[in-house]
């Protein structure tokens, strides 16, 4: 209902890095400054072939989300709120030299997202860290 479009500045950029959040609050990025919208990385100890599954194996359990893009470093997924249908644009970009996984989870449409964005990142962590605690 409220899907809004895919935006056009996904993926990695010129830069390496993941697209920068806008000035609303409704956006989370590892790669970010600013108090606002930084987020610290997902942080593994495997290979990172590994990492990368284990992250998609997650997000595939998670309700309501759609991998759109899938490398050996990047991971693009659309989440869908359920009430109201909202979509969000979630990317990971795996940097093997620093053991971390960059996270950027954007809301397409509105101004603040009540902390979804940000929480739902957490629960990513939660769940990755679950997960290495049953190996």
């Amino acid at each position: 209902m409220f899907a809004g479009t895919r935006p056009t500045n996904l993926g990695i950029q010129e830069s390496g890095q993941l697209a920068a959040c806008p000035s609303s609050p409704n956006c989370v990025n590892s790669q970010s400054q600013d108090a606002v919208h930084k987020i610290e990385p997902l942080t593994f100890d495997s290979t990172p072939t590994q990492a990368m599954a284990d992250l998609k194996k997650v997000i595939e359990n998670m309700d309501r989300t759609t991998i759109i893009t899938e490398t050996e470093n990047y991971l693009y997924a659309e989440f869908k709120t359920k009430l109201m249908g909202y979509v969000d644009d979630v990317e990971f970009l795996l940097d093997s030299s620093s053991k971390v996984i960059h996270v950027r989870s954007a809301s397409r449409l509105g101004q603040s997202d009540l902390g979804m964005n940000r929480k739902r990142i957490e629960t990513i962590r939660a769940a990755l860290s679950e997960l290495k605690s049953k190996v």
